[in-house]
């Protein structure tokens, strides 16, 4: 896994982790999540305003949020961001996002957050969910 290089371990901090097989190609998937500027995956979010490396949205229960884009390597189809600013007081938030080819028509999604407190945990877990179904709905509307 890729990490910011300010990173600092925390034993309370709770590790999430997402592995999903989608059936269509890693590269399109890849064009879906690494366009930071789109929502239609996201449930509860209807717009995103990107400034500089930062995206910018409301979240239906969560308020404004404002997560930093730290990757998005095209090469190797990872993205990786941090919640930066919410009505959350989080100490930490680190999600990576990465596509591995498994065929021409299927996918790996691997998708792992970092949160503290662990409190949130749960919500963010729900909404990692959420958002891979938004994924799915998506695809087959293609």
């Amino acid at each position: 896994m890729i990490r910011v290089a300010n990173y600092r371990h925390n034993v309370a901090m709770k590790v999430l982790k997402e592995e999903i097989v989608f059936n269509c190609s890693a590269q399109n998937l890849w064009v879906i999540l690494s366009d930071v500027s789109r929502c239609d995956w996201v449930p509860s979010v209807e717009k995103i305003i990107i400034e500089g490396d930062c995206r910018i949205f409301e979240m239906d229960g969560i308020g404004s949020v404002t997560e930093r884009i730290l990757i998005n390597d095209d090469k190797n189809m990872i993205l990786q961001y941090s919640a930066i600013k919410s009505k959350t007081p989080l100490k930490h938030h680190l999600a990576t996002m990465e596509i591995s080819p498994i065929s021409e028509k299927s996918c790996n999604l691997k998708w792992i957050t970092e949160i503290d407190p662990e409190i949130f945990a749960e919500a963010v877990h729900h909404g990692m969910l959420i958002s891979i179904d938004g994924i799915k709905r998506v695809l087959e509307g293609q």
